[in-house]
């Protein structure tokens, strides 16, 4: 998946955002007050994650990014504020400096980045564990939202008892 991912071309790319962007903006937010996104990594050519920030934003959504812990690959999670400054880590991945810090309790949506899903909402995501440990963390009625650029699979066949399942992904229709 990471080839075929690799393989797309800028007009691919802008034609799924929009159509995401659209499945997006449709979703209903009634008591969504805080959302974590991820922020985009363009060498992976993840879906650019700026107008979702945006739309959130206009609907008074506060909105929330991470910070990775490499050592233990955990995420702590930050405001992400218009003032708040981002810096690349070592592997080139946007990350808050000047930011407030929030509880994983505290969010309400959460869109979560994926390489793959399979048509149980389980995700591949890039090997670490960094979602599926802060997704365990999260209060029981958030909802998990991945996003991806390709429709899900049948199965994935290494899934295990420690991934967790999202409760919805949007693909371009």
């Amino acid at each position: 998946m990471s080839k075929k991912e690799k393989d797309l071309s800028v007009s691919q790319i802008e034609e799924f955002q929009d159509n995401i962007y659209q499945q997006i903006y449709n979703l209903d937010y009634s008591g969504v007050k805080v959302a974590h996104l991820f922020l985009s990594l363009t060498k992976f050519k993840e879906i650019d994650t700026q107008p979702i920030i945006n739309f959130l934003r206009k609907r008074n959504i506060k909105i929330v990014v991470s910070k990775s812990n490499l050592k233990n690959n955990t995420l702590s999670h930050y405001y992400l504020e218009e003032k708040t400054v981002l810096e690349l880590n070592k592997f080139g991945v946007p990350e808050p400096v000047n930011a407030v810090k929030v509880d994983e309790q505290k969010l309400d949506l959460i869109f979560v980045p994926m390489l793959i899903s399979d048509e149980l909402n389980y995700r591949v995501g890039y090997g670490k564990g960094f979602y599926d440990r802060f997704l365990l963390k999260c209060k029981e009625d958030a909802k998990f939202i991945g996003l991806n650029f390709f429709k899900p699979i049948y199965q994935i066949e290494d899934s295990n008892d420690f991934d967790v399942p999202l409760h919805q992904v949007i693909y371009p229709k």
